[in-house]
């Protein structure tokens, strides 16, 4: 099997040209503004399966030889690989199956079967990517499939490479900053594969969501690593154990790696939608969440994020906005006992809640022969200063109040 060097990634180049699009490099007014840098996003949420993926998945199907085609192909996928197995399946003639986790959006899953149409079957399979690997290789040596990784794959880690290649060609010269999401590392990969053989002088930033830091744990401990818990809101990047094959291109490649909390990526999300009315899968949000926050840019510099994808589920949004508010401090939740008495409620509503706060959730336990019962209760104020004062109002009723801190197991059932 061929390594992933800079050649590869141009012969790749080469061989996707007219298989997938040229996806645009887009001026982000508001990025810029926010940071004084000429901050860029390239759009790869407007490929044809609406991200980047389908370049890995191309280039490794039209380099297998007629046995192998002849015995199809089979690919564990969070969504988005398998869309690009699927399209590059059809545009080829090719058999394929896409195995993807319970956690897939159907939104994705419906994707993954009209793109690939005829020659494509979805199985769905456990609850994380990794339950779908494991699935895929059982699969691979009962059939003789060939398994199409996502990541994993110099051939695939190429193809993703050529994000770089258009970035440099669009902008004409290298970007002072790329930055580009991370889940197994394949992107990261090919792009700092080839950065680093033709332009060294850019500085290239890998980011992960903070609940599910595959790479960066790798990197530490020198090979992959099995992550013990993974948080699964951001998909597309959700991957247990970082790949083989990528950690150490990645690690040769010099780039930092940094993490962004699944809160920020849910307020960068709402923040393309409404400001830049871009739709983001939260692991296309990744890299421009972390501008500002995680990663310092210079007044001038050219900056490329890499908007990864664009597969997100409409029905999602109401928990995005509400992981956003709960990150940004806007959004608390409480247990308070009240009296079972007429006019506690009214009580608690005059002698608490300031002018500017709302209460946005409220269940109270039906009355039973205690003297108290408790209420949850959720309270959106203006500024995250406004919590304080609100805390020390409920101190002063006597109420017997608990607020329930973010990222404790009773928090978790409220998202």
């Amino acid at each position: 099997m061929p390594p992933v060097t800079a050649d590869a990634v141009e012969e790749a180049a080469r061989r996707l040209a007219g298989a997938v699009q040229r996806t645009p490099l887009q001026l982000s007014a508001r990025l810029s503004e926010a940071t004084g840098a000429r901050v860029h996003l390239k759009r790869e949420d407007l490929q044809a399966v609406r991200s980047y993926k389908v370049r890995g998945a191309y280039n490794l199907i039209a380099q297998l030889s007629e046995a192998e085609l002849a015995r199809g192909v089979v690919c564990a996928s969070a969504g988005n690989h398998g869309q690009g197995v699927a399209a590059a399946c059809r545009e080829l003639g090719v058999r394929g199956r896409v195995v993807v986790p319970r956690t897939t959006p159907r939104q994705k899953r419906e994707r993954i079967a009209a793109l690939g149409g005829a020659c494509v079957e979805v199985v769905v399979v456990g609850d994380v990517y990794d339950d779908a690997l494991a699935a895929t290789r059982e699969e691979a040596e009962r059939t003789g499939a060939v398994v199409v990784p996502a990541f994993d794959d110099p051939r695939t880690a190429a193809g993703q490479g050529t994000v770089a290649c258009e970035v440099v060609e669009q902008l004409g010269r290298a970007p002072d900053v790329l930055v580009v999401p991370v889940g197994g590392g394949g992107l990261l990969a090919g792009t700092g594969t080839w950065m680093r053989e033709r332009h060294p002088g850019t500085r290239l930033v890998g980011v992960e969501p903070a609940g599910a830091a595959s790479m960066a744990a790798a990197v530490a401990a020198g090979r992959p690593v099995p992550l013990v818990d993974v948080e699964t809101f951001v998909d597309g990047a959700a991957v247990r154990t970082a790949g083989a094959v990528t950690l150490p291109l990645v690690r040769d490649s010099g780039a930092e790696l940094v993490v962004v909390p699944e809160g920020r990526v849910c307020t960068e999300m709402l923040r393309l939608y409404q400001v830049d009315g871009v739709i983001a899968e939260p692991a296309g949000a990744l890299a421009s969440a972390a501008l500002g926050s995680v990663v310092a840019v210079e007044p001038g510099q050219d900056v490329v994020c890499v908007l990864s994808g664009g597969n997100n589920d409409v029905s999602r949004y109401g928990e995005v906005l509400e992981r956003s508010l709960v990150h940004e401090g806007l959004k608390h939740y409480f247990l308070v006992q009240f009296a079972q008495e007429p006019g506690a409620l009214r009580s608690f509503l005059d002698e608490v809640l300031g002018p500017d706060d709302d209460i946005t959730r409220f269940e109270y336990v039906k009355r039973n022969s205690r003297e108290t019962g408790p209420a949850l209760i959720g309270v959106e104020v203006a500024r995250p200063e406004d919590l304080a004062p609100l805390v020390r109002r409920m101190a002063e009723t006597g109420l017997d109040v608990e607020r329930l801190e973010p990222g404790s197991q009773v928090f978790q059932y409220l998202l």
